[in-house]
């Protein structure tokens, strides 16, 4: 799956207000996906840091990304399980998200992230989830 591939999903079967993150896909991979969310006023909470809520919005897209990438086609993944770490305030221009399959069963996929700020490179969150395929 290329990253235009990927973009294309992305705009075709997200609601709207993951839309509103401003995702793009910069690299695409069988064993990972990277994506770059911009940090707009409007993912800022108290103190200008990125809300938690849009870090594991982020992250969770990016590991059904991964797992959408991994299986070669398009499926409607149901989040079973979603774990963030917040580990430090994103702040910057924008926050990287890399995400990759863990293991990939027939129902199951279990998936880990890594959120980084793109100017300092710095991990600002972590996360793992557990996605149920139909």
């Amino acid at each position: 799956m290329t990253p235009d591939a990927a973009q294309n999903i992305l705009k075709a079967h997200f609601a709207e207000w993951v839309q509103a993150l401003d995702l793009t896909v910069l690299k695409t991979q069988t064993d990972h996906v990277l994506i770059r969310m911009p940090l707009g006023d409007h993912l800022k909470r108290m103190g200008g840091i990125v809300s938690g809520q849009a870090l594991a919005a982020l992250a969770d897209t990016t590991m059904v990304l991964s797992a959408v990438a991994h299986s070669g086609e398009f499926k409607p993944y149901a989040t079973a399980d979603l774990h963030t770490q917040f580990m430090r305030p994103g702040v910057g221009t924008a926050i990287l998200c890399h995400a990759e399959v863990v293991r990939a069963g027939r129902s199951l996929v279990f998936a880990r992230a890594d959120m980084t700020e793109e100017d300092s490179e710095k991990i600002v969150a972590t996360a793992t989830a557990t996605f149920f395929a139909p």
